[in-house]
Formats: structure tokens, sequence, C-alpha cells
């Protein structure tokens, strides 16, 4: 770090993310949904907080390193047809990070071949289960930032990019739960070196910053590759909540006041599970034709109420 540098710890230009949003969207959902969806919302709403807490874990070890970096976190990159939704980019003197951040329940094995297997204890039980490769899925990330990039270069500086790029640019998995078991003893060197855990991410950076002598930007062409970024940032087009969104549409599809928030005074519940009470017609047997309040949950709940 030079004498006159104005930079001296990270700048975080971006730190908003759609995930925010999404929970909060989830949360409201969960109190309009009948009780045999809860299990299902409320098991999304355990995957996007953990997601939000494994990316304040990396947050925490960022704006603590006391590196001079540019940090954007959460972008959505399109380009000629593919995406990319990135956890944290991050922007020093010397190198590009590319962060998948993963916040895994159980604990991870890496084999011999790359593949990597999930294991947790579930009521006394343990389970084994394949994941996509975050190493892949990252990769993907990288040459589309590198796809990206290449389109500002000229035909002189588009070779020497090109050439560099991977000396340049490095994608990392990021294992963000501080209870999470990482096995890489049978992994391949090129595939350990691109898993950590959250606190050893600054120890990574700096020795990566640290064993290259040449200068990939200056202080003012770091600012200007994030804003590079930045400006390229769009809104993710995939509705995390639109399932449960049409769930509370047949909801309200079966009964109108299934999702009206009222009292017991312009409201049946149902006597057995609490459920709003429908106005049904019988249309069999001896009280054919009478109506009665039947059970929205039906025919999981049976519940029925007389018209009085």
């Amino acid at each position: 770090m030079g004498l006159f540098d104005k930079i001296k710890n990270p700048v975080f230009i971006k730190e908003d993310s759609e995930a925010d949003k999404q929970l909060s969207a989830l949360k409201e959902l969960k109190t309009q949904l009948s009780r045999d969806a809860l299990d299902s919302i409320d098991l999304e709403i355990n995957r996007v907080e953990a997601g939000i807490l494994g990316e304040k874990q990396v947050h925490f070890e960022l704006e603590n390193s006391h590196i001079p970096m540019y940090v954007l976190h959460d972008l959505f990159l399109e380009d000629e047809g593919l995406k990319a939704q990135i956890d944290y980019l991050i922007i020093t003197r010397k190198n590009v990070y590319i962060i998948e951040c993963k916040n895994l329940y159980g604990n991870i094995e890496i084999n011999n071949s790359g593949s990597f297997i999930r294991s947790y204890q579930y009521k006394g039980k343990t389970y084994k289960e394949g994941i996509y490769s975050p190493i892949t899925q990252n990769e993907r990330h990288k040459e589309l930032i590198k796809s990206i990039r290449i389109k500002t270069k000229n035909l002189i500086t588009k070779a020497l990019f090109e050439k560099n790029f991977d000396e340049n640019y490095h994608a990392i998995v990021v294992l963000a739960n501080p209870k999470t078991v990482l096995n890489d003893k049978y992994a391949k060197k090129e595939i350990k070196e691109k898993v950590l855990r959250a606190d050893q991410l600054v120890a990574y950076i700096k020795n990566k910053d640290n064993a290259k002598d040449s200068v990939l930007y200056s202080e003012k062409d770091m600012e200007e590759a994030a804003r590079f970024f930045l400006d390229r940032n769009k809104t993710n087009p995939v509705d995390y909540v639109e399932k449960y969104r049409k769930m509370l549409d047949e909801q309200k599809s079966e009964s109108p006041n299934v999702n009206e928030k009222s009292t017991e005074s312009n409201i049946l519940t149902c006597p057995k599970c609490g459920a709003p009470m429908v106005l049904r017609t019988a249309t069999k047997g001896d009280k054919k034709g009478n109506q009665f309040y039947g059970c929205s949950q039906f025919p999981k709940c049976r519940g029925i109420r007389q018209v009085q």
C-alpha cells in the first residue's frame, strides 16, 4: 500500500440484497397462507435466512480486513443469454475475486472427482446427498464476467486481458456456516484452493495480493471497475415467492374469506382445526340440497358447522 493512497479500508459501493426483499415477502405471505402450507414456506424462510446470515458473515470478515478494496454485494449480470447472480465481487489493487457464499447446514465432503457430498443428521438419522458443485457454478460466473469485460477492450488490450485473465480473476467458494466441517482430504489441489471457510477469506486475499508484484489497478481504476459492474447490475427476474402467491390465489378462489383478517363476528372458524369455514351445498344423501359450512381445508379436515 502506497504512502499517498487514499483508500485504506474496504469501500462497499453496493450492500443491499434481493434476499432481504424476498424474506420480507415470504414472511408477509406466511401470515395469509393456510396451515397446510406453513411447513413448506417455513423451510423456504429458513433457507433464505441462512443465506442472508452467511453473506453477513462474509461481510463482517471483509469489513474488518483493513484491505483497500471495492466490494459489491449481490450482483445480477446478463450477457448474450447467460445469467449470473454473484454474491460478492471484490476488486483490490492486484486482483478481482468472485465469491460464491454457501451457508450450508451439515458437513461437506469433496471427493477425488470434485463432487460435493453433504451429510446431516435429522431425528437421529444421518443423511447424505450430492449437491451441485458451487465451484462449477462460480466458474460460470467468472466466464460471464470475462465475456462482459472483454467487450470494452481494443485489439491490443483484448489479447493482454485474455492472457492474464486467470491470473487476475479468482473464483472462490466460501463456506460461511462456522459449524460446517469441510472434508477435502481426497480433493484435488486445484479444488481445495477454491473452497474456503469464511474465517480464511481475508488471509486468502492477502496472500494472493502479496504474491504479485504487478499492480492490476490504480485507485481510480479500482473505482471505475467497480462502477462498471454496478452500472450493469440488473434486478433478478426470478420470483422466489411466486409459488406461494399461487397457493394464496388458490385459497382465495376456494373461499373469499380465507385470507381476510376479520373477527369471529363475520367469519366462522372450523371447530376441528381453526381454519375458516366455507358455505357449501350437500350433493347427496338425506340432506342433499341443504347448505352447511365445511372446513376450507377439506379433504384434509372434515370439520362442519350447521347453517343457523
